[in-house]
Parts: C-alpha cells; sequence; structure tokens
C-alpha cells in the first residue's frame, strides 16, 4: 500500500492546493485536496503539514465528507538545544513527522508544536520531545527527504538522534530522482538494522502532472527569487527536489 501525504496552501510555498470543496467552484480555481478524496473514494486523508493553520478547516470538511482525517506535523529538529549558540543565525537540522492518532494526539501535537516556535530558532530535540511523547495517542514518522540519514548522507552533517523512547516508521519515497535509490538502500539498511517499519508514501502538492510549472512558479513568488542564497527563475530555479515533476495525485495513481 503507498499512502498519500497531502499539503495545501497553508503550508505556504510548498502547495498549490486547498481545502476549499465546493460544486461551485471554478475549473480555474486551485485544486482542492477535499475533491481529490471524494472524488476518488479515499477513506482517509493524510494530511502533512507545516502548522497548524488549516487544521479546523480540514476537520471540518473531512466530517462533512465522511472521510477519516489524519493530521501530522512536520518539525525541525537538532541533536540538542540547549548547545545552541544565541549568535548562530541557522542551526543544523531535520525533519521528523509526527501524527495523532486521536482528538488527544491533536492536543499534545499541538503542545508540541508551540514548545517548538516558542524557540527563536524553531527548533526543538528528542529530549524535549520526550516530555510529551505518548504512544498511544501519536506517531512518529520519519520523512524519506529532509531526515537526519538525507542530510548526513548529502549535506555532511553528523546527526545522531536516539529513538529508544519512540518507534518511528521509515518513509520510502519514488520520485524519479538521481539519489533515490540510493537514499532507499541507506534507509532500508538502518531501519532493518534497528528493527524499525518502513511504509511506501507519496507527497502530493499539486493534482495533475502539468501543474508542476505552476507549482513551481509558486514556490519562486514565495522564495522572492531567490533561494539558498542564489538567484532563481523557471529555467534555473535552485530549489531542492525539483528536478522531479512527480509530486502530483495523477503520479500517484500511477503508481497503484
Amino acid at each position: 500500500m503507498i499512502i498519500p501525504l497531502f499539503k495545501t496552501h497553508y503550508s505556504i510555498g510548498k502547495s498549490i492546493l486547498s481545502l476549499d470543496s465546493s460544486p461551485d467552484l471554478e475549473d480555474s480555481g486551485p485544486d482542492s485536496v477535499i475533491d481529490l478524496a471524494i472524488k476518488n473514494n479515499l477513506s482517509d486523508l493524510f494530511l502533512l503539514e507545516e502548522s497548524f493553520m488549516g487544521f479546523l478547516e480540514a476537520k471540518k470538511s473531512c466530517e462533512d465528507n465522511g472521510i477519516n482525517f489524519i493530521f501530522g506535523l512536520i518539525l525541525n529538529f537538532c541533536d540538542d538545544v540547549s548547545k545552541i549558540n544565541e549568535d548562530i543565525k541557522t542551526v543544523p537540522s531535520y525533519k521528523i513527522n509526527i501524527f495523532s492518532k486521536s482528538a488527544v494526539g491533536c492536543q499534545i501535537l499541538y503542545k508540541i508544536y508551540s514548545r517548538c516556535h516558542c524557540s527563536q530558532k524553531k527548533v526543538i530535540d528528542l529530549n524535549i520531545l520526550s516530555e510529551y511523547w505518548d504512544n498511544q495517542h501519536l506517531s512518529m514518522c520519519i520523512p524519506f527527504y529532509d531526515s537526519f540519514l538525507y542530510k548526513n548522507l548529502f549535506s555532511f552533517d553528523i546527526f545522531c538522534p536516539n529513538f529508544s523512547d519512540f518507534s518511528p516508521v521509515f518513509f520510502l519515497e519514488k520520485k524519479g530522482l538521481p539519489h533515490d535509490a540510493f537514499l532507499t538502500d541507506a534507509i532500508n539498511s538502518y531501519a532493518s538494522k534497528n528493527n524499525f517499519p518502513t511504509q511506501e508514501v507519496h507527497t502530493i502538492y499539486y493534482k495533475e502532472d502539468k501543474d508542476f510549472e505552476a507549482f513551481l512558479s509558486y514556490k519562486l513568488i514565495c522564495s522572492r527569487g531567490s533561494f539558498g542564497g542564489f538567484k532563481s527563475s523557471l529555467e534555473k530555479p535552485n530549489l531542492d527536489h525539483m528536478s522531479s515533476d512527480e509530486f502530483s495525485f495523477e503520479s500517484y495513481l500511477q503508481r497503484l
């Protein structure tokens, strides 16, 4: 089974999908995650965002349409928050996805999110996370891209997370990028050695493959024409993972 992971415009600069659901929406308007779920008979909607901004809207739309809503947040982690120098501008970090399993889980997740964003650098560590953790109500998932393994392999970082208090699931993706096979091998090896499960997923930022250029244009607008200190354009976007146009719902359906 491949799990579709949707992201919406509430994660600013990350998606051109909306949460609007109405028969009166114009064809020229933004594509709706809710409409995609309804039209394709998705019983579960996995929404993975970078904030709580669209949570209530998504929850209500799913309840109104009989869809099981699973909400997750992407958070920035470092090895030890207490060792961060206040003068440092950028803290080396990696991503972890945390999903709620229940209403109680959503409340705990909001506390974790608030704790993270109360920090000036907007990062937490696993020691802080363990203060809130509840396996009954929360699930930890390690993303395919931007995880500690990805950063260690391709950014020459040396992250050493201790997952003794958690039971993470490691996500696997196939986006046709040159390093995907190498990263997949590394993830499978790490998960196998530590008895952690893996799960194939498909991250979705737009509806159809042809929407890639619109999505790319939106990202460039949000980055104000520069990314990582480099000037960006449609011909040379300088955006990570943007050499693949397979972050679409259409691509997900083709993989089933």
